[in-house]
């Protein structure tokens, strides 16, 4: 009974801390950062998506690499500030509404970036030496194929098992969702890169 009273209880903190996460997670970067530097909507441009590695096709790596680092701090001090406020639980509250805010953001009529970064973030927050294992399989993928989407797909993919022998079950099982969402939102990638036609980075889409 006095379990249940708590779980009750604990209801509203995990709540706002979703909110919290997700109103992080919904600032597109990418678009507010192209158009301050007069580049327009990036969206009108490459693939269409807010995220770095379409901010990149506009030839300004700088502006990339701040999109890139923007849409993952916004998962880190989401999950950062509920958990020093509101503890563990709370914290992965807080990384699905980063994710889920900046792949569904209200502001953009809930048509946000793939998630890639936001998901490395809040990884980073939650568990470093998994967020660690995720960047170092991104770096190799990308050394090897040139496919920024095949390595983020095997990066995230790789995730669940490093969490899970991490001892990380309630993440890994959380991450289940925020993989398969990823993987969602790399539908069309995944159908370019099994008919050869993917961008490759560096390459013009």
């Amino acid at each position: 009974m006095p379990m249940a009273a708590n779980i009750v209880h604990g209801w509203p903190y995990l709540i706002a801390a979703f909110v919290l996460g997700y109103l992080l997670g919904s600032i597109p970067f990418g678009l507010v950062l192209t158009r301050a530097a007069g580049l327009g909507d990036v969206r009108r441009i490459g693939s269409g998506n807010i995220g770095a590695t379409n901010v990149l096709r506009t030839g300004r790596k700088g502006l990339a690499a701040a999109t890139l680092v923007g849409d993952a701090l916004k998962g880190t001090v989401a999950v950062l500030v509920a958990s020093a406020w509101l503890g563990p639980d709370a914290a992965l509250m807080a990384a699905l509404g980063a994710f889920l805010g900046h792949i569904f953001p209200v502001w953009l009529r809930f048509k946000g970036g793939k998630g890639v970064a936001t998901f490395l973030g809040c990884l980073l927050a939650l568990k470093p030496l998994a967020a660690l294992a995720f960047a170092l399989i991104w770096l190799g993928c990308a050394a090897l194929t040139r496919y920024s989407s095949l390595s983020a797909l095997l990066a995230s993919i790789a995730t669940l098992p490093t969490l899970w022998f991490m001892g990380e079950r309630q993440m890994a099982e959380l991450f289940i969702l925020l993989v398969a969402l990823l993987w969602w939102k790399h539908r069309d990638n995944i159908k370019r890169l099994l008919a050869g036609t993917e961008g490759r980075i560096g390459r013009a889409a």
